[in-house]
């Protein structure tokens, strides 16, 4: 017992200062444990300028949500007002033109809202969906347009069709009513390739019923107002069961479609101008976008 406990005296007892060290060795913990900031730092208040961007961006979509809105509106008006939406009238509903205004304003309205929402909320999802909707469009519109290059000679070909769709349904919808009108008033022409285009109408057929029969749009004539102020809807009555030299003292001979094609090349430049300017809008909401989320991306991957 006596070397057992000469033994236990001997062994080294630790003093306070290698106390303290073991306890400061054990008290080291990760700099996590001991200041959370030092880990999960926090981000840093934006900017001047990216608070400038953030608001700028939600005004700028703001505008072409509004815009979308009142395409929208109209397209929806237009289908209301013609019937379009009645059961009877939905076989046709693919080719009315107010259908584009409503896919239209539809698809604005979504992005642009998307675009919104993802400035002021600085959501990360919405904004890459927005981000993503503009690219698609911007290449669906680069697309179209390779394709009317690479076809341009088959445009008028193209031309032809709708023009004569508009032609065959001239009665029945409003809005090519209106289109066909001011176009022969504004060329100065009458049917596809001249007046007598006319005569596939089945009002205007020579052999149709009513008043109209054998006639073309008062748009089609020389001068369609009545004393120089009131619309003279009858002036063109009766002009195809005339020659063509005395139908030429009443209404246009010559076609649209030479007129309109020529037209659309003398306006190539301002066509191709107002692709780029659209361009660059699209361009700059994508930039804007992609500014606010470069200054929103430190929270995501903390998080």
């Amino acid at each position: 017992l006596s070397a057992q406990g000469s033994r236990l005296v001997e062994l080294p007892y630790a003093s306070s200062d290698d106390d303290d060290g073991s306890l400061a060795g054990d008290t080291d913990l990760p700099a996590a444990e001991q200041d959370p900031e030092t880990w999960y730092p926090i981000p840093p208040k934006p900017g001047a300028f990216s608070q400038c961007v953030r608001y700028l961006a939600f005004l700028w979509n703001l505008l072409f949500l509004l815009l979308g809105l009142l395409a929208l509106a109209v397209g929806v008006w237009g289908l209301l007002a013609k019937g379009s939406l009645r059961e009877e009238r939905l076989a046709p509903l693919s080719s009315d033109p107010m259908l584009l205004f409503v896919l239209a304003g539809l698809g604005a309205s979504a992005v642009s809202l998307a675009g919104c929402l993802g400035a002021l909320r600085s959501s990360p999802c919405l904004l890459r969906f927005f981000v993503g909707a503009v690219l698609a469009f911007a290449g669906l519109e680069v697309l179209g347009g390779l394709l009317l290059l690479a076809a341009r000679h088959r445009l008028r070909d193209a031309l032809r069709d709708a023009l004569l769709l508009c032609l065959l349904r001239y009665q029945e919808e409003p809005d090519l009513r209106f289109l066909v009108d001011e176009v022969q008033r504004s060329l100065r022409c009458c049917g596809l390739g001249s007046y007598r285009d006319w005569e596939t109408n089945p009002y205007f057929n020579c052999s149709a019923p009513g008043a109209q029969a054998c006639s073309v749009p008062s748009s089609c004539c020389l001068d369609p107002w009545q004393n120089g102020t009131v619309a003279n809807t009858q002036c063109a009555f009766g002009a195809l069961r005339l020659g063509d030299v005395a139908a030429g003292a009443v209404v246009h001979l010559g076609g649209c479609v030479a007129e309109l094609s020529a037209w659309l090349r003398g306006q190539a430049g301002g066509i191709a101008t107002g692709a780029a300017v659209l361009v660059l809008v699209e361009a700059a909401g994508v930039l804007m976008a992609l500014k606010i989320l470069g200054d929103i991306a430190p929270v995501g991957t903390w998080d």
